[in-house]
């Protein structure tokens, strides 16, 4: 009986410096410590212009269990994890970052889980290894925000480190959406899941490439795509600011005409209140446009239709044995 195959995803961009180390690393993990299961590792180069191709075809020529997918431009890493999804033929994937910040000591853990019958086994991260404020603060609100707002059950620390089976594979690739945060759609999917708890490793090489306003980008687009509230949000904000400046006109005639006016001087004239209070609007108004564009310009990029991506290169799978 042949062994099960577990497919290791590997989003590269100018991962230069990791990408000998990784294999090394996972290569000599997994004869020790996984024998009962074979696995392949798929990197997905996302248009790097360094010297990460090179590297991985280096190893490609020396193992045949080292693939490669590369894109002819940069596509964003959550392109890059589908990508892998897509063309991985094992039994199983699990995604792993470059630089290993992902503990590939726990994967024993995962395969143990999913062959307990768990479809998804989630990483979910104790707490994220920076000394950067503002990124352990955006990430901490993105989490609040998103268990307020999304229809889809969203687990703080839960991210990309996460094994799926073959059967959660075949719907994944089903998915179309061009805005996609690839964790919230496996969630989204549902089958039976379970968790396995790690701690983030530091980064051994070299300097991530994932900034502040990437980050903040996927996080607008997590808001728009798995939930209806910012949208209805527009809506409860005009009702309640056209109740709230009836009410005020209204208790402003009755101050004018009923009840004696010396009683209620105002330290600011009539115009300068007006003005204000239309500043006030138009700032709502403009914010409820903002809202409603990102909705009609996620319209806009799924009717285009255009493909999630485009490979330069593709090397090391053999097609007639693809389980997609």
């Amino acid at each position: 009986m042949s062994k099960k195959i577990v497919s290791l995803i590997i989003p590269s961009y100018n991962e230069e410096e990791n990408i000998s180390y990784c294999y090394q690393e996972i290569s000599k993990f997994w004869k020790k410590n996984i024998k009962d299961y074979n696995y392949e590792l798929v990197f997905v180069d996302d248009g790097s212009y360094d010297n990460s191709i090179l590297e991985i075809e280096k190893i490609i020529a020396k193992d045949k269990k080292v693939k490669l997918l590369e894109f002819a431009k940069n596509f964003g890493k959550e392109i890059a994890v589908t990508a892998g999804i897509n063309h991985c033929q094992g039994d199983s994937c699990i995604v792993v970052d470059a630089d290993l910040q992902y503990p590939i000591e726990t994967i024993p853990e995962f395969i143990k889980k999913w062959e307990e019958g768990f479809e998804v086994v989630i990483g979910v991260r104790d707490k994220k290894q920076t000394s950067n404020f503002i990124e352990k603060t955006g990430s901490s609100l993105f989490y609040k925000i998103m268990e307020t707002v999304s229809e889809t059950r969203v687990i703080p620390g839960a991210l990309d480190f996460r094994l799926i089976d073959r059967t959660v594979i075949q719907e994944f690739n089903r998915f179309t959406e061009r805005n996609r945060i690839t964790r919230a759609l496996i969630d989204w999917i549902g089958f039976k899941q379970s968790f396995v708890f790690y701690k983030e490793k530091s980064r051994q090489h070299g300097t991530a490439s994932y900034s502040f306003f990437k980050r903040l980008n996927l996080a607008l687009h997590a808001f728009v795509s798995h939930s209806m509230i910012p949208l209805k949000l527009a809506g409860y904000l005009g009702i309640f600011i056209t109740t709230t400046s009836g009410l005020t006109g209204l208790f402003s005639l009755f101050n004018q005409f009923v009840i004696n006016k010396d009683q209620y001087n105002l330290t600011f004239s009539g115009p300068f209140l007006l003005g204000l209070l239309n500043l006030f609007l138009i700032g709502i108004v403009l914010i409820c446009l903002g809202l409603i564009s990102l909705y009609i310009g996620s319209i806009h990029i799924e009717v285009t239709n255009r493909p999630l991506y485009i490979l330069r290169n593709k090397t090391g799978f053999t097609e007639n044995k693809s389980k997609k």
